[in-house]
């Protein structure tokens, strides 16, 4: 090729930052997920009024469910389809249209005590309308084995317009898309983190050389677990307030913490990229455990129980996958340096003081802006490395065998 040829070759190649939703998605939610626990905690301490229509509490809720995961799963998409299809990754105009679509979406809902409700609500709504048809296309042209993930992806959907729909007072149950959206989340983290933890691992083990005592591959058991956490939080979802929906959430986390020592993560201590994809997994067989105790008991704080689902395992599994899926796809090293280190204990830390504030005989508000401050400061050390990471071209020579 001559030196014009390829000169006119990289002219047509879109910048950078267009090529792949993943680089600007994960780090505009990382930068939001940090932006959105700020304002929270400052509305919930007194020290200013957020201008959106909802409730401060809904709008926290909402923008941590709709806003940072709708955006971190949109990158995943962006960078895992391509992979399951073989088709070419979308670049160029498509993916700042997108890409300014959840922005807009954000700035309406944040400011919707002056922007109409109805607006922020369609460009939510069309934002991961536009994420469902994307991913259904790519799916199901080429026959991909990932069809349940556009089951999930569509009840998403409407989880995110019942949840609007409740915000202005047409649903009567004002947590019910929040809790449909959280269930969904969950499923997802059952359903992928399920595949690629124990996947990760054998991987890096074999690697080191060592064959004994390897992860088990997802099997019956496996989809048993799955299916009856699909149930249970269904469950939750409509009867939330019930003792057997209590019991039944307990028994899913007991099935959840027995599916997880099957993955060897204590031989994987070695590699903190991996082990953490166990640590974050935790999460959710705890979660469900404590939520189950909450509904039962008293003695169990609900806010620990939805933060160690949501500030626990969703947010660090999250933080575990951008991680990876972004080295991966820059063509870095899959080995976490200290600042990536860092990122992870952040984010833990963070939930576990979340999760154990209203236990700790602590000024409670102190311990949330602790907790708080510790856990925005994960997604904007994420921002910090990992931005500038994705922005820069990809090293060639690489592979990345990732999800």
């Amino acid at each position: 090729m001559t030196a014009a040829a390829a000169g006119q070759d990289s002219a047509a190649q879109p910048p950078i930052w267009l090529q792949g939703s993943f680089r600007l998605l994960f780090a505009g939610g990382a930068l939001w997920a940090a932006v959105v626990v700020t304002l929270w905690v400052g509305a919930l301490g007194g020290r200013w009024t957020l201008p959106t229509a909802m409730a401060p509490l809904a709008w926290h809720q909402h923008e941590m469910l709709f806003g940072y995961l709708g955006a971190v799963i949109g990158g995943f998409l962006s960078a895992a389809i391509p992979n399951w299809t073989g088709r070419p990754v979308v670049t160029g105009w498509r993916v700042g249209g997108a890409v300014g679509l959840w922005l807009a979406a954000r700035l309406a809902i944040l400011f919707s005590g002056t922007v109409p409700p109805p607006i922020g609500a369609a460009l939510d709504i069309a934002f991961l309308l536009l994420l469902l048809t994307y991913a259904a296309r790519e799916i199901v042209v080429t026959g991909n084995r990932n069809k349940p993930i556009l089951i999930v992806l569509s009840l998403f959907l409407v989880a995110c317009g019942v949840d609007h729909a409740a915000a202005i007072g047409i649903v009567a149950d004002p947590a019910l898309g929040m809790r449909m959206g959280f269930a969904l989340v969950l499923m997802l983290i059952a359903i992928i983190g399920g595949r690629i933890t124990p996947a990760f691992t054998r991987n890096w083990l074999m690697r080191h050389g060592r064959r004994d005592g390897l992860p088990t591959m997802p099997n019956r058991f496996d989809n048993v677990v799955i299916g009856a956490t699909a149930l249970v939080l269904a469950g939750w979802v409509v009867a939330p307030d019930n003792p057997a929906t209590g019991v039944l959430l307990l028994a899913a986390g007991t099935l959840q913490g027995a599916r997880l020592t099957r993955w060897a993560g204590l031989k994987a201590l070695g590699d903190p990229l991996v082990f953490v994809l166990h640590l974050s997994y935790a999460w959710l067989p705890l979660g469900l455990v404590l939520l189950g105790g909450a509904i039962l008991h008293p003695a169990f704080p609900v806010s620990s129980a939805i933060h160690a689902l949501g500030a626990g395992a969703m947010a660090a599994m999250t933080l575990a996958v951008m991680t990876r899926a972004t080295r991966g796809h820059t063509g870095r090293p899959l080995e976490a340096d200290r600042p990536t280190i860092a990122i992870y204990l952040l984010v833990h830390l963070g939930a576990l003081l979340r999760v154990a504030a209203p236990l700790l005989p602590f000024d409670y508000m102190g311990t949330i802006r602790l907790a708080g401050g510790l856990w925005g400061a994960a997604f904007l050390l994420f921002l910090l490395i990992y931005g500038p990471m994705a922005l820069r071209p990809a090293t060639p020579k690489r592979e990345y065998a990732g999800a």
